[in-house]
């Protein structure tokens, strides 16, 4: 498939590029609106939901928000009911994957889960109370969903506007003369 000269996968890069922009663009200047002045985890979120192919974007989209939930429910359970010692990082980490890989099974993005957990874990241990720990951790879970969701609207709304086909498959004969020509033995026309 060439347009102007581009391959398909060309194509599909140019879009990512353009994505990636205007999604960033989104998270970014909507979360400094909100006053949060490091959405480093709402940009990396919605990189990892932001992929050019649709599809593949629900499919990282669904992936990450339920291993977030899986990660938020160990987290804020352990602040809860954990007590303040740092023996709880790793204890909730290694519960977070023991639910996600046994009892969840998505495994795509499950590394999401632990990763959540620490997140909220760290954020009531740093503020030294449950309950600001708790706040603490809604607001970065909220950016996370936040980064996924407009990745995936983004990604969404670009292949709605800019259509990219894949080639077409070869048939069969052609795909054989393809392997003959690899091989170097001599075709016939």
């Amino acid at each position: 498939m060439d347009r102007y000269g581009l391959e398909y996968t060309h194509l599909i890069g140019m879009r990512f590029a353009i994505n990636t922009f205007i999604a960033t663009a989104i998270v970014w200047f909507t979360l400094l609106q909100l006053g949060v002045s490091n959405p480093i985890w709402a940009i990396a979120s919605m990189m990892a939901a932001a992929d050019p192919e649709p599809k593949e974007a629900r499919r990282m989209f669904r992936s990450r928000f339920i291993n977030v939930m899986v990660g938020c429910a160990v987290g804020f359970g352990m602040l809860l009911l954990g007590t303040q010692s740092h023996w709880m990082l790793p204890f909730a980490l290694a519960l977070t994957v023991l639910v996600s890989s046994y009892v969840i099974r998505v495994k795509t993005m499950w590394r999401q889960a632990p990763i959540t957990a620490a997140i909220v874990i760290a954020a009531g241990l740093r503020e030294g109370a449950k309950a600001a720990g708790i706040e603490s951790g809604l607001h970065k879970v909220a950016e996370v969903i936040f980064g996924c969701m407009v990745g995936l609207i983004v990604s969404w709304l670009m292949s709605k506007f800019w259509l990219v086909k894949p080639p077409p498959e070869p048939s069969k004969p052609a795909k054989a003369k393809a392997a003959a020509i690899k091989k170097g033995e001599a075709v016939q026309a």
